[in-house]
């Protein structure tokens, strides 16, 4: 907690006096980005750092393994549902990025099988990416490595083929409002990869 609280004295006295006139503008007239995120709650991965994003940027949604689910409306609580809602309806974002990384420890999960022990919340949410994980299964890969490669690609066109069943989104995107992206950073090679037109993911 000490080195948190430093952080954000030095954050205070450096970057926010830097860019004070910024902050304060984005604290008055509030946010408009042209770019909605998705990407993992895993601590070794930081959009904004490797982005090279600023405040007001992106507007950013993290959650276990990057997932987004179906459309499916009813009473119970849909946290990246809601904020997809939010930033296509209200804010009206031009983009939208899918953002996977190596080493995902909710992908790990998904290919062994540990999300389905005793979970409250974890072992459902994950079954998002089965998909991924029967494509891993047909491939027929023996290499550890490229099992989880494929796990973790497949997972991001997973979610990207979700984000189609959201009707505004959807619509949206046929009116050429709308790109979706497929992005996936492994943070041992410091390398980014996007998903071209044919659906393959090539090196930026």
């Amino acid at each position: 907690m000490d080195a948190l609280i430093e952080g954000y004295r030095h954050f205070r006295k450096t970057y926010y006096r830097e860019n004070e006139k910024l902050l304060k503008d984005l604290f008055e007239r509030g946010q408009s980005p042209k770019t909605m995120m998705i990407a993992c709650s895993d601590s070794r991965i930081d959009p904004a750092l490797q982005l090279g994003a600023r405040p007001g940027d992106v507007f950013m949604v993290r959650n276990v393994a990057n997932l987004v689910p179906p459309y499916r409306p009813d009473s119970e609580f849909h946290s990246t549902s809601a904020a997809l809602e939010f930033a296509v309806l209200a804010l009206k974002v031009e983009h939208i990025i899918v953002l996977g990384h190596a080493r995902c420890g909710g992908i790990a999960a998904l290919l062994s099988g540990a999300h389905a022990g005793r979970s409250d919340f974890v072992g459902n949410w994950i079954r998002i990416a089965e998909p991924a994980r029967q494509a891993v299964e047909a491939a027929n890969l023996h290499d550890d490595d490229q099992r989880r490669l494929l796990a973790e690609l497949e997972s991001v066109k997973v979610s990207l083929k979700n984000l189609r069943t959201f009707p505004w989104v959807k619509t949206a995107e046929d009116a050429g409002h709308l790109k979706i992206h497929g992005w996936y950073f492994n943070i041992g090679t410091g390398l980014l990869w996007r998903q071209n037109a044919d659906g393959k993911f090539e090196q930026v």
